[in-house]
């Protein structure tokens, strides 16, 4: 299963060959000494170290659930007439597929698959980023998609890499794409990060959003024996990174919980107040027609994860 996805989670491990996680962690740790395979929190892929990095097949079959979960708490922090970035990835494109029902709503990307989610959404303006196509993850890159960016200035921005840690926030393999990442945090007043809980405790080799401009971290349930990433939630949290663990509400409704068991951390906050900016790229245009631009008017957003079960 590694070597045809790239990656694979216990969980799905688990599921496939019907026996418990306790037992496939085992298995992975013995495949593991025998050089056939590398484990990261959560899964296991192929031997490379810090620079490999699955393409895109390999990274949609991955924690398919969790990034769905994540994506339904995610799109409920968006409201109506917002001006957001959104970077590259397949959590940040489940995302989108949710975004398309915001009105209003303005989406600033580098993401081929992000832009092409939102193709059809009539009331969503979505503007790309120039550069050079990065075709491992649809993503364009390079210093015409950092120079898009310059001047621009939106509420937030919503992240995914390939590792989260407390020590040194999101990374990711590629340096071009940990580049992109850092031009789209530096026009955002906000910072989410999607990361499920294979990503907590995975390091990897190029830092793209440092621990303390993290503002919330929208993340899965991890699971009950899994104490590292219990831990690295912990101390997430301790450093003032606002938590939202995404998990099923009833009738299907996203829900999300404050912090998970045993891990204390801050409460959500109000967003802060930003005014938009003007976008020196290229729009992306869908059939129908879209409100024009970054607004000049104010975006004046609170969100608070609590609402979100009430949602």
């Amino acid at each position: 299963m590694v070597r045809a996805n790239g990656a694979v989670s216990l969980r799905e491990l688990a599921r496939v060959v019907q026996t418990s996680e306790v037992t496939v962690r085992r298995d992975v740790r013995a495949l593991e000494a025998e050089g056939l395979l590398d484990r990261r929190h959560g899964g296991a892929v192929l031997p490379g170290g810090f620079t490999r990095e699955s393409g895109f097949p390999q990274k949609s079959h991955l924690a398919t659930a969790e990034k769905t979960a994540i994506a339904d708490v995610a799109a409920s922090l968006v409201e109506e007439g917002e001006a957001i970035v959104v970077g590259a990835g397949t959590t940040t494109q489940e995302l989108a597929r949710r975004l398309a029902r915001v009105p209003g709503l303005t989406v600033v990307t580098n993401s081929l698959l992000v832009a092409q989610a939102l193709a059809h959404a009539n009331r969503v303006e979505v503007v790309m980023t120039g550069g050079t196509l990065r075709g491992s993850n649809y993503a364009l890159v390079g210093s015409g998609a950092e120079q898009s960016l310059q001047g621009l200035r939106v509420s937030r921005a919503f992240l995914s890499g390939s590792g989260l840690t407390a020590e040194r926030g999101l990374s990711t393999s590629n340096m071009l794409s940990a580049s992109v990442d850092r031009a789209l945090v530096q026009a955002a007043a906000e910072v989410v990060v999607l990361a499920d809980h294979t990503k907590l405790g995975t390091d990897t080799m190029f830092q793209t959003v440092p621990t303390d401009v993290i503002t919330r971290l929208v993340t899965d349930e991890p699971p009950p024996h899994d104490e590292r990433a219990a831990t690295e939630l912990q101390a997430l949290a301790d450093q003032g990174v606002q938590i939202a663990v995404a998990g099923t509400g009833q009738g299907g409704a996203p829900a999300a919980e404050q912090l998970p068991p045993g891990v204390r951390g801050r409460r959500d906050v109000p967003l802060p107040v930003q005014r938009g900016g003007r976008m020196p790229g290229g729009q992306f245009r869908g059939p129908g027609p879209g409100p024009g631009g970054l607004g000049a008017e104010p975006l004046e957003r609170t969100a608070r994860v609590a609402d979100l079960r009430r949602r």
